[in-house]
């Protein structure tokens, strides 16, 4: 199994900043992709961004021009760098991984436990 371990979030102003942490460990040939995804309370889970092991990056619209999602690739960590936050972009906000399997058993996606951001004067 792979373990996720989310780290940053917590309470801020509007205007302000939070950097999201999420390290990857357990039994990892390759890791695909990592991404964010948010889940707002009584809202689905939404994709906030995400990045391939070749550092191609995908973002919501909602978040393009705020956000940054990089990885250290060298210790299986994405990073969610996030400017300029709006009360909107309160919720909990979920690590994904997708990790691919050695000998053709595919690709395995993960998730952390969340970490709650909330964007609030």
């Amino acid at each position: 199994q792979v373990q996720l371990v989310e780290s940053g979030g917590g309470l801020v102003q509007p205007g302000g900043s939070l950097r999201l942490s999420c390290a990857a460990s357990g039994s990892i040939f390759r890791i695909a992709a990592m991404g964010w995804y948010r889940q707002a309370p009584g809202k689905q889970r939404e994709l906030v961004a995400d990045i391939t092991s070749s550092g191609s990056t995908n973002y919501a619209d909602s978040v393009k021009g705020r956000f940054t999602i990089s990885r250290d690739n060298a210790k299986n960590t994405v990073y969610l760098q996030m400017n300029s936050l709006k009360p909107e972009d309160t919720a909990v906000y979920y690590c994904n991984a997708r990790v691919t399997q050695p000998f053709g058993l595919g690709t395995r996606e993960y998730w952390g436990q969340g970490t709650q951001v909330t964007v609030s004067s």
